[in-house]
């Protein structure tokens, strides 16, 4: 049975995808002026708290390359990252991003109303407690990120 918050996730991730077609690496890596990230940042990030609200909250396992977490977890910033972890190029980047939806699908279809093991309430006062909460709220999340990234590219000139 399809559901809705898949459609939509694909959909937001298509649209992030579409925004970071000719970025290069170079580029990928700039932080405007008054900022603490850039565009690899952001992609990453979409990718680690997705895959953070989807499946570790219903102490899922995780698929997370070493050193993501420290790289692009909330608060961190390429100005601070830790030099003996691995930056990830722009198709890993793409390629995670681009099958990550698929492979959450797999993994919670049939089980978006069951309530997670941990409910989380987000840093905006967001209760969620079924997979379904986490998957919706990562919609606003996701976008966030994505309305940063078109904006760095205009200030980039990209």
């Amino acid at each position: 049975m399809d559901h809705y918050v898949f459609n939509q996730l694909e959909f937001v991730r298509s649209q992030t995808l579409k925004l970071a077609e000719g970025v290069s690496e170079e580029a990928a890596d700039l932080v405007p002026d008054g900022f603490r990230n850039n565009i690899r940042w952001h992609l990453g990030h979409i990718y680690v708290v997705l895959e953070r609200l989807a499946f570790k909250y219903d102490a899922m396992p995780l698929d997370m390359p070493s050193g993501w977490t420290e790289r692009f977890e909330s608060g961190s910033s390429p100005l601070e990252a830790p030099a003996d972890i691995a930056l990830p190029t722009l198709d890993e980047l793409r390629d995670r991003l681009g099958s990550q939806i698929a492979r959450l699908r797999r993994a919670l279809e049939g089980n978006l109303q069951k309530p997670v093991a941990s409910p989380y309430t987000t840093s905006a006062g967001m209760y969620l407690e079924t997979p379904q909460h986490f998957l919706s709220f990562n919609l606003y999340h996701e976008a966030m990120h994505l309305s940063t990234i078109r904006a760095f590219k205009r200030l980039l000139s990209l």
